[in-house]
């Protein structure tokens, strides 16, 4: 029998249906879908086998409910919201018999926070964009010039991320952060002359490390890049590229997850400077890439779901190198699904 999966949000070209790509893959799932948004692009999606409407207001007994109904045993979170309202309420969703799937809450609190991220970086003496709080212009200048200036919750995607060339507009971005009810941070721009990276590190339950893959990504593709100009490149939120080893690059991010204890899914993102890698993002989750790195071998979800259900090890070495690259997929909908009452 097929272990049943919901994955909670599932939007166009997002987390949640590239999960539902990846679980598909591997073949062993029942995958149900949920999102509070009616235009949900995964909610038409023929590959779950059947989707649902979240109550917004309601949200976590909503998707308790929803996996009662059809005995649904796992929750996945298919994005940064979802993961942090379902991680608040692990024990209340644990309690119903439904196992929530990520990282530890703790690990899960200290990445989604920028601020927290790099104090503990820094703590543990990894190289680090210089990276301050932006509550004045004089932090700015202590960032120095050119830099990047985002809020310090809520920027999976590269939303909300800001290029800033002198402290008037650096600051001027500070202020609308702060306006918006957020913190903002402000942090030394890396040329991307030597490469950025992404790399996905997967811990087992124990802390173990079940492998690692890192991509170069392509920035000369515009659906990999949110702000381009002369040399100035800030990359977007789809990940494309190349797929090699990148042993040194690999080891650097597998040291950071044994070092904080992550148990389960870690995304890195940063660029090389002066040969070493510098973090600039982590993601406590699985990343939107998840698909390219199965179809490179390395299905992150499958081993850490059957690490999870089965108490069995599966160790991933080598990926199939090569170019990994993405796109758009449009569908017609006559009707949008009704709520469940």
């Amino acid at each position: 029998m097929k272990t049943k999966i919901l994955i909670t949000g599932i939007a166009g070209a997002s987390l949640g249906t590239e999960l539902l790509k990846t679980l598909s893959l591997a073949g062993r799932y029942e995958i149900y879908g949920a999102d509070i948004s009616k235009t949900a692009y995964g909610l038409y999606d023929p590959g779950f086998v059947e989707t649902f409407i979240a109550d917004n207001n309601n949200y976590i007994q909503s998707i308790i409910d929803i996996c009662s109904k059809r005995n649904i045993e796992l929750i996945i979170p298919g994005g940064e919201i979802p993961m942090n309202l379902l991680s608040r309420a692990k024990n209340e969703i644990e309690k119903n018999g439904i196992k929530l799937i990520g990282n530890d809450v703790n690990i899960v609190n200290i990445f989604s926070d920028t601020n927290k991220t790099f104090e503990v970086l820094k703590s543990y003496g990894f190289a680090i964009p210089i990276t301050v709080l932006g509550n004045s212009k004089e932090s700015i200048i202590e960032a120095g010039l050119p830099c990047i200036v985002k809020p310090s919750t809520g920027t999976g995607g590269s939303v909300s991320v800001f290029y800033a060339s002198t402290v008037e507009e650096a600051w001027s971005y500070c202020q609308f952060i702060l306006n918006s009810g957020k913190t903002p941070i402000v942090q030394e721009y890396i040329p991307v002359v030597e490469g950025e990276f992404t790399v996905g590190v997967l811990s087992f339950a124990d802390g173990e490390i079940a492998g690692s893959i890192a991509m170069r990504r392509n920035l000369d593709a515009k659906l990999s890049v949110a702000f381009k100009k002369d040399d100035i490149v800030i990359s977007g939120g789809y990940s494309q590229g190349y797929v090699d080893d990148f042993l040194d690059i690999r080891l650097q991010c597998e040291k950071i997850a044994k070092m904080v204890d992550s148990r389960g899914p870690l995304n890195i993102q940063g660029r090389l400077k002066n040969g070493k890698f510098m973090p600039f993002e982590i993601n406590p989750r699985f990343s939107a890439s998840t698909y390219l790195r199965a179809m490179a071998g390395f299905n992150e979800v499958d081993i850490y779901l059957n690490n999870i259900l089965n108490d069995k090890k599966s160790y991933f070495n080598s990926p199939k190198k090569g170019w990994y690259m993405r796109s758009f997929q449009e569908q017609f909908v006559e009707n949008l699904k009704a709520e469940v009452k």
